[in-house]
């Protein structure tokens, strides 16, 4: 009995402890928000182009600083080219805007024309859609200098983003052990952080192609630019897919407003693509996967969104892993580390997301 109390109370004093270190962290996490969120990114770049460094040194026998500038150049090209695909698509938005305001317009009087047919709305058509413009164009008005403050806001931010990305992964590939450790919790942490976004990019890049072909293939404007954005989704779970495959809708209307059969197929041929990858592809080459309950993994999406936005939505998953690996090397976080899993007290086995 004094046995079980003593448990019982450690298990207390544990789980109190746990719950003011975990608000402590997250005031913290919040408050560092633009050092930590490039730095935890240069983190996760180190860990995906660091074996092209010891294969440089090892089989090529590079020296070990012109490995790493190689790798930084790698780095660097991959950061331009989404940069100019951004400022690419960004052109054609603004080409294509006027032609799209005039579409919906003439959509808009079609539709306000049938509501009337159906007794919906009365009035003059003209005069409803012009209150209605006029609405809209006031508030943009009052509006306008935040938004293009915003924009630049944005942009600046952006910029200082990748640079302070390029500072801690030239230091962090300077300081990086060469050869690597092999074991340890380290080199489980990197090697399972590696697996997952390895994989996640190869599985993203593919999902990408696919949605920019079909798109392309129904000639779809700006389909390059939905295809990327099915890449950068991808790496959200759950929630990455469905808005990329909401996003172009827009577009399709406007483009497809007399042939209902090319929006269907805009929409539904990438949802099965995001359908067919994530739920049968993915789940293969993953295997176990990061062993975290898919309850976990929404909870980690909702929470690291909560702290760093989007781009704390696609780091959620493996910054959650680590925290879960962490755990599991000590008897006292341990079965903190088993409910990641979602493994309960006395239950066999963990039911792993992928």
């Amino acid at each position: 009995m004094n046995t079980k109390l003593s448990e019982e109370r450690a298990w207390l004093t544990t789980g109190s402890l746990m719950v003011l270190a975990t608000v402590a962290l997250a005031v913290a996490v919040i408050y560092t928000e633009p050092v930590m969120v490039p730095f935890v990114l240069a983190i996760f770049i180190v860990t995906i182009v660091s074996p092209v460094i010891d294969f440089l040194v090892a089989r090529w026998r590079f020296p070990r600083s012109l490995a790493i500038a190689a790798a930084l150049l790698l780095v660097l090209i991959v950061m331009f080219v989404f940069g100019l695909l951004l400022y690419t698509a960004s052109l054609e938005i603004n080409a294509r805007a006027v032609d799209y305001t005039n579409r919906f317009s003439t959509l808009a009087k079609d539709g306000v024309a049938q509501l009337q047919a159906w007794d919906v709305v009365q009035g003059d058509a003209e005069q409803i859609l012009n209150e209605v413009t006029t609405k809209l164009i006031g508030e943009l008005k009052a509006k306008l200098p935040s938004l293009v403050s915003g924009m630049l806001g944005t942009a600046t931010n952006l910029l200082s983003l990748g640079f302070l990305v390029i500072i801690f992964v030239v230091f962090l590939l300077a300081g990086r052990r060469s050869p690597p450790e092999t074991s340890g919790i380290y080199a489980e942490i990197e090697s399972a952080v590696r697996r997952y976004i390895t994989t996640k990019f190869l599985i993203s890049v593919a999902t990408g192609v696919l949605v920019w072909l079909i798109l392309w293939a129904f000639g779809l404007p700006m389909a390059g630019l939905f295809g990327m954005l099915a890449f950068l989704l991808n790496f959200i779970p759950s929630i990455g897919s469905v808005v990329a495959t909401l996003l172009p809708i827009p577009v399709a209307v406007a483009e497809f407003s007399d042939q209902p059969w090319m929006i269907v197929g805009v929409i539904v041929l990438p949802g099965l693509v995001h359908t067919i990858i994530g739920n049968i592809l993915e789940p293969k080459l993953m295997g176990e996967g990061l062993d975290m309950h898919p309850v976990t993994v929404l909870l980690a999406l909702a929470a690291w969104g909560l702290f760093w936005g989007p781009i704390g939505m696609v780091l959620a998953v493996p910054i959650t892993a680590v925290i879960h690996i962490i755990l599991m090397q000590f008897v006292t976080t341990r079965p903190l580390g088993d409910l990641l899993a979602g493994k309960l007290p006395g239950q066999a086995k963990p039911q792993a997301a992928h």
